[in-house]
């Protein structure tokens, strides 16, 4: 294994989503409380961002595999990441309070490229690494966890003395990104390199074509978007269990961190498991757990059952990390990793999420929070079924194999064993 980019990669991803926790983990609760936004405008910014993600990662996705292991874009993050506090003190925040729709648009923009699609690309360049150089790229996503863990046990409280605070430490994470990108030497073979390099648009365009893909992401687009959008604005109904909002947003930072801490664990232990269950039936799992998570929040009461429920999110995301890139590295042609991943899942999230966020959004407003999780979670169990049918099995010489050490098999070599 190659110790000094696992080590820097993983202190890079530490930081990202530190920075990342600080902006946006309590987004809904600042644009709720402090810039006093409604339900449905809520729901029309996390759809703005998520439009904005999408139009963007198509694009990452294409760059990602076309550049291979040169670092561009990692720079770019972390010149964004860098710009975080001085965006939303000083242009978001201000736009949105006097216009909604061009605050909704410009910190669409910057959200989505930055947090959101900008959080995928750099996933799959660790996971692209790590087949090269020898390391699980779950061991290295870890310490992004923990990264986030630690600024969400402080958000909370330092959130009731000034958002401004987190928003300021956000940029100070991505001003220590500059040197570690700058520390780190990551060259791949001149052969692979080349093959990176010939990649065109036309050949990204290709998996459209594929009956896989579109078994993918009948999960994708179906459980795991109804899920996230399930998940966006959760952490104002966790506040509303507390007689003091305040009291809440203080303890959803330390039940945050908490689960984080409990998912960096599950990031170490995922592997094993997608190994014993396969990447198919991984998946199937992952999402078995966040139906169940749904429909628990609409049932249970009080801040004691609403918490366990959430602590439910650290068992299903380490599961569904891993069998999410070893179902692309066994299924498909591994120099489109980053679009595979770029396109199908965090391109399908996008997609999903701004079409179902000002929906959602206005279903609060109308039923309330629980019963909305409950047609929530139904919706989910329907895709659930149908992806029962629609993913690919595993194959046999991929179920038991490290993704840092394999590549993408031919379809004449798959051995269904699901």
């Amino acid at each position: 294994m190659n110790k000094k980019n696992y080590a820097l990669l993983s202190a890079f991803l530490f930081l990202y989503f530190f920075a990342q926790a600080m902006s946006i983990s309590l987004l809904a609760l600042w644009l709720k409380r402090t810039l006093g936004l409604t339900g449905a405008q809520t729901g029309v910014v996390f759809s703005a961002n998520f439009i904005f993600a999408m139009a963007s990662q198509p694009i990452y996705g294409f760059l990602s595999d076309k550049v291979g292991f040169r670092k561009t874009i990692l720079w770019v993050i972390a010149a964004l990441v860098m710009l975080s506090g001085a965006f939303f003190a000083f242009v978001y925040g201000p736009l949105l309070k006097s216009n909604i729709l061009l605050g909704a648009a410009l910190g669409g923009l910057y959200l989505g490229v930055t947090f959101i699609a900008g959080s995928y690309a750099l996933e799959s360049y660790v996971d692209r690494v790590g087949r090269k150089d020898g390391f699980e790229y779950s061991r290295a996503r870890l310490w992004g966890s923990l990264g986030f863990a630690f600024a969400a046990f402080f958000s909370g409280r330092l959130y009731n003395i000034d958002p401004l605070i987190n928003f300021s430490l956000a940029s100070l994470a991505g001003l220590l990104l500059l040197p570690i990108l700058a520390m780190t030497r990551i060259e791949g073979a001149a052969d692979e390199q080349a093959r990176s390099e010939s990649l065109r648009p036309l050949d990204a365009l290709a998996i459209l074509k594929l009956p896989k893909f579109w078994g993918f992401m009948v999960l994708i687009l179906g459980v795991t978007n109804l899920y996230l959008v399930f998940d966006q604005q959760f952490p104002a109904y966790y506040a509303s269990q507390f007689a003091d909002p305040k009291h809440g947003a203080a303890m959803f930072g330390y039940l945050n961190s908490a689960q984080i801490f409990v998912e960096a664990g599950m990031l170490f232990v995922a592997p094993f498991i997608v190994n014993r269950t396969g990447a198919k039936n991984g998946l199937l799992l992952a999402a078995a757990i966040m139906i169940f998570r749904i429909t628990g929040s609409g049932l249970v009461e009080g801040p004691v059952a609403i918490s366990a429920m959430k602590m439910l999110h650290s068992l299903e995301l380490p599961i569904l990390a891993v069998s999410i890139f070893r179902y692309i590295a066994a299924h498909f042609e591994a120099r489109l990793a980053s679009t595979l991943y770029l396109v199908g899942v965090s391109f399908g999230h996008s997609l999903g999420l701004a079409v179902l966020s000002p929906i959602v959004g206005k279903s609060y407003d109308l039923i309330g929070f629980p019963h909305t999780y409950l047609l929530i979670a139904l919706g989910a169990a329907l895709f659930w079924t149908a992806s029962l049918f629609a993913l690919s099995p595993t194959p046999a010489s991929a179920s038991k194999a490290d993704p840092a050490l394999k590549t993408a098999l031919p379809d004449a070599d798959l051995a269904k064993v699901d």
